[in-house]
């Protein structure tokens, strides 16, 4: 299995610092960024609440950046890094846009265990590496990591909207 590079955490963090940006501008705590090479290319946060799209996830949003601002080409060699495990729609939103690597904070398993059965988060208990593992080109996953600071954005988030409104 392959190891997370110091450039791995560094990004994961940055990841995670996006999700407490997303929360802090009304939405739910999801953060993602696209980097190439050793550079951070793209930043996206999670837009469910304020942009009033229910598929308005980090990853999702991320994957619409890379698709209308960059050349294509270099999506192969970039990575997702994301505060947490992409749901099984942005997984499949990754694998189209032919990103090829994604690192992931928090597992997808240990948000469930947070925000249980609201509504406002009805988890899809799909890993994101059993999404990839079903297309015909792979794409790399490292995950869980830093996972005790990814928890740390979702504190009492979703015990403030128990009946999952969009507000």
């Amino acid at each position: 299995m392959e190891e997370a590079t110091p450039e791995d955490l560094r990004y994961l963090a940055k990841a995670i610092e996006v999700a407490a940006s997303a929360r802090a501008n009304g939405n739910h705590p999801f953060g993602a960024v696209l980097a190439a090479g050793d550079r951070v290319v793209l930043r996206a946060e999670n837009t469910v609440v304020t942009g009033r799209d229910r598929t308005g996830h980090a990853e999702m949003n991320l994957v619409r950046l890379a698709e209308s601002e960059l050349d294509p080409g270099m999506l192969p060699g970039a990575t997702l890094y994301t505060s947490t495990e992409p749901c099984a729609m942005c997984a499949g939103a990754i694998y189209w846009a032919g990103i090829g690597r994604v690192v992931f904070a928090l597992a997808e398993t240990e948000l469930l265990q947070i925000t249980g059965t609201n509504p406002a988060n009805p988890t899809l208990d799909l890993p994101c590496r059993e999404v990839f593992a079903r297309g015909q080109r792979p794409v790399t996953v490292l995950g869980p990591l830093l996972t005790d600071q990814a928890k740390t954005v979702h504190q009492g988030f979703w015990a403030e909207r128990p009946g999952g409104n969009r507000q």
